[in-house]
């Protein structure tokens, strides 16, 4: 065997003190990168502000705002605050920033497109939250019982999760056709037949099903997890005791959960105001039929993209959204009791 030189070669592998370098130029580059970040949109708001037709004190409420919702964010956030009091509101050259005040959030009040979004955002959001934390509840407690072929069946109630939402909408809409598969098993066992895209009535009840079918597996996987921290000797005394399997699940299942479900109530409630996509390609982007599937985030889309110089007024419907959101997250904080999982 040759025996090994003293001199020393090149290193095949980096040492230590290497490794640490690039480590350090890594994180040094990254801050460098989020400072010009930060000094492009800080001078992208200024450019803005000068361009105000406004006086001193129109300037001094921008701040003030930009400051009240909320001055934790970043400067995005409160390029969003700033760009609803201006009818505008966008970056692109040659557009006005006139400030008008209160006037893009006032005209919410008179908008009925508006006040239709509003209210079947929050038909959406009582209706699947609910169904969506009981469904997810009642799957994972079946799985958690320790059937036969329980791995088979976490893998099929999982896989709505693992399809695009998209897709997931464009398989459904077939099925809703009038001669889709729905109703075409509804004619064969003698129900009425429903026409689930073109009438108001039965729309947004439509996608309220396919959500709650696709969403639930998600948070089911997330009750599974909880359900394995429960101790079973928890059940094995109620069992001694007499406890039926409906009583184990009432009186000691559901309490150990109720952390869990305090998040997924709040994960549930932050998705569904967010509601956007499947009402887009149900409608076409049109929030139709007779706007029974328009919801504040796709007229937020349509204000911001479809209509010119209302830039501004779709700022001013997402801060409204923001805000309850916010608000509802509190109240549903309050109801459960809960300030962390653990």
């Amino acid at each position: 065997m040759r025996e090994r030189t003293g001199g020393a070669g090149p290193s095949l592998f980096p040492t230590r003190s290497a490794q640490l370098l690039s480590a350090e130029v890594k994180a040094r580059w990254k801050e460098v990168v989020h400072i010009r970040c930060k000094r492009s949109v800080k001078k992208t708001y200024e450019t803005i502000l000068k361009k105000s037709t406004a006086g001193i004190w129109s300037r001094i409420l921008v701040h003030v705002t930009g400051i009240i919702c909320p001055s934790t964010f970043h400067h995005r956030s409160n390029l969003l605050c700033h760009f609803s009091f201006f009818p505008q509101g966008t970056a692109s050259g040659g557009a006005s920033y006139d400030f008008v005040a209160f006037n893009n959030f006032a005209r919410i009040l008179d908008d009925t497109r508006a006040q239709i979004a509003l209210w079947n955002t929050f038909k959406y959001v009582v209706i699947v939250v609910p169904c969506q934390t009981i469904l997810a509840l009642i799957l994972a407690a079946t799985l958690n019982a320790g059937m036969k072929g329980q791995s088979f069946f976490r893998i099929v109630y999982f896989l709505p999760t693992l399809t695009s939402s998209a897709v997931l909408t464009l398989i459904f809409m077939w099925m809703y056709n009038k001669n889709g598969l729905i109703n075409n098993v509804l004619d064969a066992i003698g129900l009425p037949t429903y026409n689930f895209l073109g009438d108001p009535n039965i729309a947004l009840n439509a996608i309220m099903i396919m959500n709650i079918w696709s969403t639930a597996p998600f948070f089911m996987v997330i009750y599974l997890a909880a359900l394995q921290d429960i101790p079973d000797s928890l059940y094995e005394a109620a069992e001694l005791d007499g406890a039926s399997t409906i009583q184990k699940f009432t009186k000691i299942t559901v309490p150990h959960l109720r952390p869990v479900t305090s998040f997924v109530a709040i994960m549930g409630l932050i998705g569904t105001f967010q509601l956007f996509d499947q009402s887009y390609i149900f409608s076409g982007g049109s929030g139709g039929p007779d706007n029974s599937t328009l919801t504040v985030v796709l007229l937020v889309y349509q204000y911001a993209f479809k209509n010119l110089g209302t830039m501004g007024y779709a700022a001013a419907l997402v801060l409204m959204l923001a805000i309850v959101i916010l608000v509802a997250t509190l109240i549903q904080r309050k109801f459960s009791k809960e300030e962390s999982l653990y």
